[in-house]
C-alpha cells in the first residue's frame, strides 16, 4: 500500500503539473482526491492492512492529500492568472475612441404638461395648492353643494375605502380646504393639481388620472374674467391662434356653468373625424361658484363673487401630443416616453 500511494502522489504530480486548463485540472482533482477518486480507494483498503501498520500508513496518505492539494492550489492560480491575461489582451480597450454617452431620460409628458400649466398661472399670480388624496365625503361632494342621494353624485362613481372615506373624485375638495384656510379673505387665486380617481376605463378614460382645478374669489369677479383667463390659458398651451366656445351646461357647485371648447387641434376647426365634424373639442368645465359652496366655506355670496374651472391634464396632453389612447401614457411604452427626449414643447 505504501507503494500504491507514492505512486498515486507521483503520478499525480506530473498529471497536474501538465494541466493545461482549469476544466482539465478539475478533472485530475476530482480523479485523485473525490468521493470515488483513487485515493479514496486506496484508503478503503487499510481495513486489511495490520493494525500496527496502520497508524504509519495513514500518516502517508494525509502527508499525499496534503501534496497533491498544494500542488492542485498552486496550479489553479496559475491558470487562472494565464487565462485572465488571455482575456484581457482579447477585451483590449482601445482608449482613442469616443465615451459611450450614457442613455438619456425624459420629462414623462404628463408631468411635462402639468408644470407648463402651473407656471402658466404662477405668472397670473395664482398660488399652488395641495390636499389629501383620501378625502372625506363632505369636502369631496357635501360642501360642494352635493349632499348625500344627489343624483350628480352618480357622475363620478366612487372608490370608497371606509365609512364616508374615499379617494377623492376631482381635486375641488382642495378648493374648499383653501377657502376655509382663507377665512373669507379675498382675493383668493389658486390652482390644485394632481391624482384622482374614478371607475373609468377605455381609450380616453383612465381609473387614476390627473386633474388640476382652479379658483378664484374677490370682489366684482365676473363670467368675463373667467372667459379672459381661460382663452389666455389655451392660447399658451395650444398657440396665439386657438379660440375658445363656452357652451351652457350644469354642474352643482358653479351658477351658472359652462363647457368650454376649443378649435379642434387636428383640423384648426375646419371638421374631421377627431372632432366629428363640428370643428370644435370639449376641453374642460368651469363657471362661477355656487353661492351656496361659498357660504359653507366661509364667504359671503353678497360681498363676493368667483370662478371656478376643473381640466383633466391627460385630456390636454393627448391633444396636444397627438396621443389617441389614454393607454399609452401609463403603460411606460419606451417608444412612447422617447418622443418626449428632444425639446417638444
Amino acid at each position: 500500500m505504501e507503494q500504491m500511494l507514492n505512486n498515486l502522489k507521483e503520478e499525480a504530480l506530473k498529471a497536474i503539473a501538465a494541466a493545461s486548463e482549469l476544466g482539465e485540472l478539475e478533472n485530475i482533482r476530482l480523479a485523485c482526491l473525490g468521493k470515488k477518486g483513487q485515493l479514496t480507494a486506496v484508503l478503503r483498503q487499510m481495513g486489511s492492512m495490520p493494525p500496527q501498520e496502520r497508524p504509519r500508513l495513514g500518516q502517508l496518505a494525509n502527508a499525499v492529500r496534503d501534496a497533491l492539494e498544494e500542488a492542485l492550489a498552486s496550479r489553479r492560480e496559475e491558470l487562472e492568472a494565464r487565462e485572465q491575461e488571455a482575456r484581457l489582451a482579447a477585451e483590449r480597450v482601445d482608449v482613442t475612441l469616443p465615451g459611450r454617452k450614457p442613455g438619456r431620460g425624459a420629462v414623462h409628458p404628463i408631468m411635462r404638461l402639468r408644470r407648463q400649466i402651473e407656471d402658466i398661472f404662477l405668472g397670473m399670480g395664482y398660488t399652488i395648492e395641495e390636499g389629501p388624496e383620501i378625502e372625506a365625503d363632505y369636502y369631496n361632494f357635501v360642501a360642494l353643494n352635493i349632499p348625500k342621494h344627489h343624483p350628480a353624485r352618480d357622475m363620478q362613481d366612487t372608490f370608497y375605502v371606509g365609512a364616508d372615506v374615499l379617494l377623492r373624485t376631482h381635486t375641488s375638495p382642495v378648493q374648499v380646504r383653501a377657502m376655509e384656510k382663507a377665512r373669507g379673505k379675498v382675493p383668493l387665486k389658486m390652482i390644485c393639481p394632481g391624482k384622482v380617481y374614478r371607475k373609468d376605463d377605455d381609450a380616453t378614460h383612465s381609473p387614476m388620472f390627473f386633474q388640476v382645478e382652479g379658483l378664484v374669489i374677490d370682489r366684482g369677479i365676473s363670467l368675463a374674467d373667467l372667459k379672459g383667463t381661460l382663452l389666455h390659458f389655451v392660447r399658451e398651451i395650444f398657440g396665439p391662434g386657438q379660440r375658445i366656445r363656452l357652451r351652457p351646461s350644469f354642474f352643482p357647485f358653479t351658477e351658472p356653468s359652462v363647457e368650454v371648447d376649443i378649435l379642434c387641434t387636428a383640423c384648426a376647426g375646419a371638421g374631421c373625424r377627431v372632432c366629428k365634424a363640428s370643428g370644435w373639442l370639449e376641453i374642460l368645465g368651469a363657471g362661477m361658484v355656487h353661492p351656496r359652496v361659498l357660504e359653507m366655506s366661509g364667504y359671503d355670496p353678497g360681498q363676493v363673487s368667483g370662478f371656478a374651472f376643473g381640466l383633466g391634464i391627460d385630456r390636454v396632453a393627448m391633444l396636444k401630443y397627438g396621443i389617441h389612447n389614454i393607454r399609452h401614457l401609463y403603460q411606460n411604452d419606451l417608444r412612447v416616453l422617447k418622443q418626449f427626449q428632444g425639446g417638444l414643447e
